[in-house]
């Protein structure tokens, strides 16, 4: 059956689009999802945030800024239904789910059902360095590498407040505490820094470079730090420590058509600023045609995710930013850039 139009979708789907049952009755005491005749519901619960994914979002809120356009882009790994990344989206951050497939059959079909993007996968991810302002990770599960992917990292769950809940979750204090000893010794290795530990939840930060890092020989000993594939960019080397690798990004919504540091910069070969806004200019009117052609594009929510095959700047998805979709692009791997 055909999904709803959004935003209907963040709170309904056809049950006959995603047969199972299974996590409406293992998680029926934390809200996450119910059946209801031939659809399901999504109430919006989650295990972290049994009061709602909203008020876990102002929670966070509370300890670091979410509406200052500081955060656009983030990744939830463990995503659940994707609730995070559903409820996120009225801060303008906009998140990409992801999630293994378990004893829960496929998750991250409800992230499509909703109208949300949602990976799955069992390799590594395909995105380059600080591809994401910020990963979530609420329930701590599965060790996803994501030290050279964002720039911040939130955690909420086990072993996270392990004191208040360790008999909740059926394990001991002792397994708990060398759990959350071994992911700071990681945070550590990383040169991530803790800012802040409230209550369920846990935040760090990348650093802006790793001139301290190399000082202290710290980086090149770990064997998470071997080579990255070429296709994926590498950041510019820095020797100030006070220097942000690949340039410091404008806040959102400036970000948006802000000549990319990486671009101003001369480290992309044969991009220049000009190409950049020439090539912004060609997508709006690109756009406008596509509409006139397709009269589909100006209904609400007739089309909630697209993909751009060869986005190459993201012109085509920057034309589309204020409409009520999104759009993730893909670079094929033999561009040289």
């Amino acid at each position: 059956m055909l999904i709803y139009r959004w935003p209907k979708s963040r709170e309904f789907a056809w049950f006959t689009n995603a047969p199972h049952k299974e996590l409406a009755v293992e998680k029926k005491n934390q809200n996450w999802i119910k059946v209801e005749g031939a659809q399901f519901r999504f109430p919006g619960g989650g295990t972290m945030f049994p009061r709602g994914a909203d008020a876990y979002i102002d929670d966070i809120n509370k300890l670091i800024n979410l509406k200052d356009g500081s955060i656009r882009t983030a990744i939830d790994t463990g995503c659940g239904i994707t609730s995070w990344g559903a409820y996120v989206l009225s801060r303008n951050i906009v998140a990409v789910s992801f999630a293994p497939r378990d004893t829960h059959v496929s998750q991250v079909q409800f992230a499509l059902e909703r109208g949300l993007i949602g990976v799955l996968a069992s390799i590594r991810l395909p995105y380059p360095s600080r591809a994401f302002d910020m990963a979530h990770c609420s329930h701590y599960l599965i060790p996803y590498p994501l030290g050279n992917l964002c720039r911040s990292w939130i955690l909420s769950g086990s072993p996270i407040n392990w004191q208040k809940h360790w008999r909740g979750w059926n394990r001991t204090a002792a397994d708990l505490e060398q759990q959350q000893t071994q992911i700071e010794t990681v945070a550590k290795t990383l040169c991530w820094k803790k800012i802040v530990e409230k209550g369920d939840l846990a935040i760090w930060q990348k650093p802006t470079n790793h001139v301290h890092c190399k000082a202290n020989k710290k980086v090149f000993k770990q064997p998470r730090y071997t080579k990255l594939d070429k296709c994926l960019t590498p950041l510019p080397e820095v020797s100030d420590v006070k220097e942000i690798v690949g340039g410091r990004l404008p806040k959102w919504p400036k970000r948006l058509n802000a000549i990319p540091p990486r671009i101003s910069g001369g480290s992309l070969t044969g991009i220049t600023e000009n190409t950049f806004v020439e090539n912004t200019e060609l997508w709006k009117k690109r756009v406008e045609y596509y509409k006139r052609l397709d009269h589909q594009l100006h209904e609400t929510g007739r089309y909630r995710n697209l993909i751009d095959m060869n986005a190459y700047l993201g012109g085509f998805a920057s034309a589309l930013v204020n409409d009520p979709l999104r759009v993730m692009n893909v670079v094929p791997v033999d561009v040289g850039t």
